[in-house]
């Protein structure tokens, strides 16, 4: 891993950043501007300029152009293929600068910046950019003397809008594929966390990879800017990561405008059993601790239910506990640091009145249980890992997304039980369980209620494999070919002979 680039980045953020509409930065229409706070030392960070409706109108248009009339639209599969692992190369030599910039946005760890969030970014559009040539339509088997194709087009501008927990991996996930598919892209990011994106647009801009009105940044806040994206009439596709109650509002703004499709990756209360029959217990607890704690827990697949078996219930306390326990809030930078800052003090207070409302529901705190103000981080926005036992699967914080380093553990009996305690949430993202019995394994991998199972190993992800929740989690996949498949539309095609 390369050092950090904290010399370059502080230079960096001395300018205020502009959007990038139609390949060029531009002033906003307006005077508002963002501040952007370091999460670490409460200490200002940088600023960027605050779009207005008619900034978001001029980077659809150019869009649009780009789609219908210009280069882009003319560029074979093979070059555009070539366009994005070009990306791919750019952004594994700038990974130092993106992951710098993203630590310090986020307050997450560097290393967590640099080895997972970077790099998957780099992975991402390597791999789609393999996708270029390799998606396409059908031969349909109909009866008659006719022949029926489907053909898969580009669905057109596609408006995306990304979160502030992954902002350079999430908005990659959303580019890449889209991209791929020869569309053109309107995209916001976190107004808490947006320059590791807006230096990912520098890199593209500055290496001419990709023609005029391609790509498009807008800044701003969610409520205004995301907003008008949403119910914006000449966008075609709207991407979403974020929490539930957004989610909800993006599709009736859909639905009050032109009923463009959207793809929703919402919030999840994610259960992760942990039955007395688990071959390596050790094992199980550690990666259950690591599966929630990495990246201060804001992560909307993280496991933040764990039912633990009767039998094995305290055991399983007093472990995960004490891994807590030895767990370091600190400088992102900071080798010896475990845990980073939330992202904001708005959010570090969130989590703080969720760990209150436990306390005063009667659970019992194990570890943690505090803001860490230890030396440094009193300037920060640190929360402590925290552990609570014998939580009721009804509290409040068995039931709503606290989005930070908190973990519910539940005791129970019988598998008839935790299945039901397990699928007794809105959410519906992940869900882990651990068993050495395979027929359990199978048996109540296929009852629970979520996008995805993990067994015996919580948190596998692959490019391959599809990422998505249901219920109140969600509207589509995200991944493999479920991305392509969001970012085009087909066009079946009779010929009579």
């Amino acid at each position: 891993m390369e050092q950090p680039k904290l010399e370059w980045a502080h230079e960096w953020l001395k300018t205020t950043k502009k959007l990038y509409i139609n390949g060029e930065w531009v002033e906003s229409s307006g005077n508002n501007v963002v501040e952007s706070i370091n999460p670490a030392n409460g200490e200002r960070l940088g600023d960027f300029q605050c779009a207005e409706k008619q900034d978001v109108d001029k980077a659809i248009e150019a869009a649009r152009a780009s789609l219908e009339k210009g280069s882009w639209k003319e560029m074979s599969r093979k070059d555009r293929g070539k366009a994005l692992h070009k990306i791919s190369v750019l952004i594994r030599e700038h990974q130092a600068e993106l992951a710098t910039l993203e630590a310090l946005d986020n307050g997450k760890l560097y290393s967590e910046a640099y080895n997972d969030d970077v790099q998957e970014a780099a992975d991402l559009f390597e791999y789609y950019a393999g996708w270029t040539d390799k998606y396409y339509g059908e031969n349909n088997p109909v009866e008659g003397n006719f022949l029926s194709v489907t053909t898969r087009d580009p669905i057109g501008v596609c408006g995306q809008i990304v979160p502030f927990n992954f902002p350079i991996q999430m908005a990659v996930l959303k580019l890449s594929p889209a991209l791929s598919m020869g569309n053109t892209v309107i995209l916001k990011p976190a107004d808490k966390t947006s320059f590791s994106v807006i230096r990912l647009f520098e890199i593209i801009d500055e290496a001419g990879v990709l023609p005029k009105g391609v790509i498009n940044l807008i800044l701003g806040k969610g409520r205004e800017v995301g907003s008008y994206i949403s119910k914006h009439m000449d966008i075609d596709k709207l991407s979403f990561t974020g929490s539930t109650n957004v989610g909800k509002q993006l599709i009736r703004d859909s639905a009050d405008s032109n009923l463009k499709p959207v793809t929703l990756e919402l919030g999840g209360k994610s259960p992760n059993i942990i039955f007395s029959d688990t071959a390596d217990l050790d094992a199980a607890i550690e990666r259950s601790f690591y599966g929630l704690f990495t990246h201060k827990g804001e992560k909307c697949s993280a496991p933040t239910r764990l039912f633990a078996q009767r039998e094995i219930y305290n055991e399983v306390v007093e472990k995960i506990a004490k891994y807590a326990k030895n767990y370091k809030c600190g400088d992102p930078f900071d080798p010896a640091s475990d845990q980073g800052a939330q992202v904001s003090k708005e959010h570090m207070e969130s989590i703080i009145n969720y760990i209150e409302s436990g306390k005063e529901q009667g659970a019992r705190i194990v570890a943690g249980g505090e803001r860490d103000l230890t030396g440094t981080n009193a300037k920060g926005y640190f929360v402590q890992p925290t552990i609570f036992a014998d939580v009721d699967n009804k509290m409040k914080i068995a039931q709503e997304e606290i989005f930070g380093p908190v973990l519910c553990i539940i005791p129970f009996e019988t598998e008839e039980e935790v299945i039901e305690k397990a699928n007794d949430t809105i959410y519906g993202l992940g869900a882990g369980l651990w068993t050495g019995d395979t027929s359990r394994a199978h048996r109540v991998a296929n009852q629970l209620d979520a996008g995805m199972v993990f067994v015996n190993r919580y948190g596998c992800y692959d490019f391959a494999s599809p990422f998505g929740g249901v219920k109140q989690s969600g509207w589509g996949k995200e991944y493999a070919i479920h991305s392509l498949q969001a970012f085009t539309k087909t066009r079946a095609i009779w010929f009579a002979y």
